[in-house]
């Protein structure tokens, strides 16, 4: 893995190299050079299997943090991408031309975070909340619980407990 990542290392900026286990390793990039780097990937290096990518919410940053992850079946290796875009006007480039499958990832990610991905299929339909009309609820600026209060009604003899001090009870009734 780490003649992979020399190689990487001499075509493209990247940084943050992480091996998080033995065959993963995580590294950053540039948002503009995903494309080239894991379409090399794909095609000289034997990353032909898209696992899943995903995205987290840095808004302390003004970041989304998108991360790909890609796997070599015959070397058993898994190599995390990650690159970062800004939260307003978040876009990014599809990669459903190189994974049919991708453009699934790409919905969620639209629907969840409100990250759009131009000219993927179907980036734009509906996938999981028909009719939301609210802030992508996976923004960490969506207020779960304010939301909840407005939508749903509060069924009677239902209760909250403080979780520590219901532990606390369940475990030690008689302290």
């Amino acid at each position: 893995m780490n003649e992979l990542i020399d190689h990487i290392k001499a075509r493209f900026p990247i940084y943050d190299v992480i091996e998080s286990q033995p065959g993963q390793i995580f590294v950053s990039l540039e948002a503009s050079k995903l494309i080239p780097m894991i379409t090399s990937l794909k095609t000289n290096h034997g990353f032909t299997v898209l696992v899943i990518f995903t995205a987290v919410d840095w808004i302390e940053d003004d970041k989304f943090q998108i991360t790909y992850v890609l796997n070599n079946p015959k070397e058993k290796q898994d190599l995390g991408i990650r690159v970062f875009i800004h939260r307003d006007d978040a876009t990014m480039e599809s990669i459903h031309h190189l994974w049919k499958h991708a453009a699934t990832f790409q919905r969620e990610l639209k629907e969840m975070f409100g990250i759009d991905f131009p000219g993927s299929p179907g980036v734009d339909d509906p996938f999981l909340l028909e009719g939301w009309d609210n802030i992508p609820p996976m923004r960490r600026d969506f207020d779960t619980k304010k939301y909840s209060e407005e939508t749903y009604f509060p069924r009677p003899g239902r209760e909250t407990n403080d979780p520590a001090t219901f532990m606390k009870q369940m475990l030690y009734p008689d302290d």
